[in-house]
Order: structure tokens, then C-alpha cells, then sequence
């Protein structure tokens, strides 16, 4: 069974829908967007130039901390072929980064996704991606919606009301990210719960991190239930999913997506490993080949599941000074103006460790005086999204040229 007629159809009609997709944000972009104005001012060129594909891979990337830069300097409409009014929702994340949420049905375009991962009508799902400011919760309930699904919008953390609602309800389904669901797992297992016997739950629709086949196969023996993974941003929702076969993420029927050269944004050919690209089919907040900073590659092998899209094969790390931790991007510059708080810091570096199944955040900070770390922690939470574990050093310890960001992390 599939969500809608897309998923089987021939890659050369495939390609056809698509190209109309993509020139529909071209002339949209054109036409409001003073961000795509200013790239095609810089080639020389306007929309009606891009008469193929291979035209369209020619055309600069547009990379996340510039759309930052650029909405602190010119606002949100800058980009918008609407009156911000006219949207649905306007979410922030971290960097921060405005990200606004057009008014179409399935925007996000999750739905096929969640479908291909065996969710049905009558599922109830256990959302555990938060509502607060970001998109995640939101973004990932409609869908569940539409499919015919019932939501429990619990948000995340809050460990033992988590369970609460596991074992006091009949949950079918869990949303979040994988690390979190071993968490609950452990948490019950430690309450004399066993999550098989005790809980409902079938299926898990993972996302926002990466999923080692380890993490996998735990967390799935753990509950007894599959456990499958989407792959988007908070900007243009879905990129890819996997379905029950495994064997790689099937690409969304409604974006374009490319895996392409870090360096010169050229598509690569299929197998090669490189950056994600991705134009979704949005009008109102037309984005143009965003360069997502993620590395994986493209696999053309069939699927025994009938679907016919290409597949990528994973995430294959960062191609940039960012790293994804828990959901949230971390940005140096960013965490640079909570480190100038702290007078008393002359160096820092930012750690990125994966131990024992879990991420964990350093932060590294050269100093010669104490100071109150835990005001720190705070401070560092509230505009990183993210609670740091601090180890301190000599000043002088890190090189001069150290890079601020570090990930260490591999995986299997």
C-alpha cells in the first residue's frame, strides 16, 4: 500500500513533475525573493535561463548561515512571495533562523513518510519533538493527522510522564529521536516495567539525529516494535524516508534533491558521496538549491517495497563548521557571544562525543580563575538548546588555530 500515486511512478514522469516543481520556485523566487534576485544578479542571468537540469545545477547554492545573515540584516520578508500574515506559522531555531510554515496541506510534506513506515488510521501516536518555538512538533503531527492518527502531544523529557502515558494509554506509535525511546526504555526497566509486556507501542518514526544500525537493532529488541527514521530540516520539512525494507531513505516526491560538490555546488553522479541540496516545492518561501550541510549519497537500487524513487544512503557526517546534535545545529558563532559573557575565559572549544549510544556536548574552557559553571550551563542552554557538561583547562592548552567545533563522532 502507498499514501499517493507518486511513490510508483516512472522516474522519467517523476523527473517531468519535478522539473515543473522547481521552475515554479524559480519564477516565484525571481519574482520576491531579494535573496535569489541578488544570486541571479551575481550570474547574470534570470529564471527563464534554466531550461534543464543541468542548467539548474549551475546555480550557486544558498547556505543556511547566510539566509541567518541575511534575515537579521533584511527581515523575513525579504524572502517571501506573501505577506508574512499570510502564512500559517513562523517558527525559530537556533542560529536563530525564522522559519516560516506556508498555508498548502502537508507542507512538510511527511505524510508518505510516516505512511511507508506502517503508520495507519486508528495509530495513536506518543509525540515526544517539542511545540515550543521550533517547528518539530507541529511539523510532524499534521501529517499523523492526515493519515487518520490520534496524537498525544507530549512534547520532550519529562521522563515519567512519558512512561505514564505509555502504560496508561493504548500507544501504538512513538515520534522522536531514538536516544530519547532507549531512555524511556531504561527508565521503565528501572521502575520494574517491562516496555514489551507493559507498553502497547508497534512502531517508532524516528528523527533529528543520526541512527547507528547499533542504536537500532537495541532500542527495536528493547520494545519489541520496528523502528524507522525520516530525514529533514526545520526549513523544508521531509527530504527523504525509509520504508519497511530498509536499505537507505526513498527521496521525497516533493522536492528536488541533488548530491552535490561541497566546494563548487555541482551535482555529483549517483554514488558519490557529497552534500544534500534540496529545493522544496515552496512558492510563498521559495528556496533555491538550500545546501543543507550534510553529506550521504545517492542509491539507484531497486526497492522491494515498489517504490520507485532514488534512495540516499545515510548520513555520512558535516560538511561545514556545523555539527546536528539532538535535534539542534550547533553554531559556533552562536555559542562565541555566551563565551563573551565570561570574561574570565580566553579560549574555548566546543566537544561533540558519541558514548555509549548517546551524544554528549563539551564544552572546553580555558581559564585561570574558577567561575560559576552552572550559570553558565544555563546561559549556554538557553541559546544553544542544549545542556553542556564543562571541563576546564590552562589557558594556552588549545592552539591558537584550534577550530571551535569539534565532532569526534562515528557511525556503525
Amino acid at each position: 500500500m502507498y499514501y499517493t500515486e507518486y511513490e510508483t511512478e516512472p522516474r522519467e514522469k517523476r523527473m517531468k513533475r519535478k522539473w515543473k516543481g522547481v521552475k515554479d520556485v524559480l519564477l516565484a523566487a525571481e519574482r520576491a525573493s531579494g535573496e535569489f534576485r541578488a544570486r541571479l544578479d551575481g550570474m547574470g542571468a534570470c529564471a527563464k535561463d534554466f531550461k534543464d537540469w543541468d542548467d539548474y545545477g549551475k546555480i550557486p547554492p544558498l547556505r543556511k548561515r547566510d539566509i541567518i545573515e541575511w534575515q537579521r540584516e533584511h527581515g523575513i520578508g525579504w524572502f517571501l512571495d506573501c505577506k508574512p500574515g499570510e502564512l500559517k506559522r513562523i517558527y525559530q531555531s537556533p542560529g536563530p533562523i525564522f522559519d516560516p510554515e506556508g498555508r498548502e496541506p502537508d507542507y512538510w510534506a511527511w505524510s508518505e513518510g510516516f505512511f511507508a513506515a506502517g503508520f495507519r488510521p486508528g495509530d495513536l501516536a506518543q509525540m515526544t519533538f517539542s511545540y515550543h518555538m521550533t517547528p518539530a512538533g507541529l511539523m510532524l503531527e499534521e501529517p499523523l493527522r492526515n493519515i487518520g492518527c490520534a496524537v498525544i502531544p507530549a512534547g520532550p523529557g519529562n521522563t515519567e510522564k512519558q512512561i505514564e502515558f505509555l502504560t496508561g494509554l493504548p500507544v501504538t506509535a512513538f515520534v522522536g529521536m531514538t536516544s530519547y525511546l532507549k531512555v524511556i526504555g531504561e527508565k521503565a526497566i528501572a521502575l520494574g516495567l517491562d516496555p514489551r509486556a507493559d507498553f502497547h507501542l508497534e512502531k517508532a518514526y524516528v528523527a533529528a539525529e543520526p541512527l547507528p544500525e547499533s542504536l537500532r537493532a537495541e532500542v527495536e529488541e528493547l520494545f519489541g516494535i520496528t523502528v524507522r527514521q525520516g530525514y529533514g530540516t526545520a526549513d523544508v520539512g521531509c527530504i527523504a524516508y525509509e520504508c519497511r525494507e530498509l536499505g537507505g531513505m526513498h527521496l521525497s516526491n516533493y522536492r528536488h534533491v541533488e548530491i552535490c560538490d561541497p566546494a563548487t555546488g555541482l551535482p555529483l553522479p549517483d554514488g558519490e558521496v557529497g552534500e544534500v541540496v534540496v529545493t522544496p516545492f515552496f512558492t510563498d518561501y521559495p528556496l533555491v538549491r538550500l545546501a543543507t550541510g550534510d553529506l550521504s549519497s545517492i542509491d539507484i537500487s531497486v526497492c522491494g517495497c515498489g517504490r520507485t524513487a532514488r534512495k540516499l544512503t545515510g548520513w555520512k557526517g558535516r560538511a561545514d563548521d556545523t555539527a546536528k546534535v539532538k535535534g539542534q545545529f550547533i553554531y559556533p558563532g552562536q555559542a562565541g557571544a555566551v563565551f563573551a559573557k565570561y570574561g574570565c575565559i580566553s579560549g574555548w572549544q566546543i566537544l561533540v562525543k558519541h558514548v555509549k549510544g548517546r551524544d554528549v556536548l563539551v564544552v572546553l574552557a580555558e581559564t585561570a580563575e574558577p567561575f560559576d559553571t552552572e550559570t553558565f550551563i544555563a546561559d549556554f542552554q538557553a541559546v544553544m538548546k542544549l545542556k553542556p557538561v564543562v571541563e576546564t583547562c590552562a589557558p594556552g592548552t588549545l592552539p591558537c588555530d584550534a577550530p571551535r567545533l569539534v565532532d569526534s563522532r562515528t557511525f556503525d
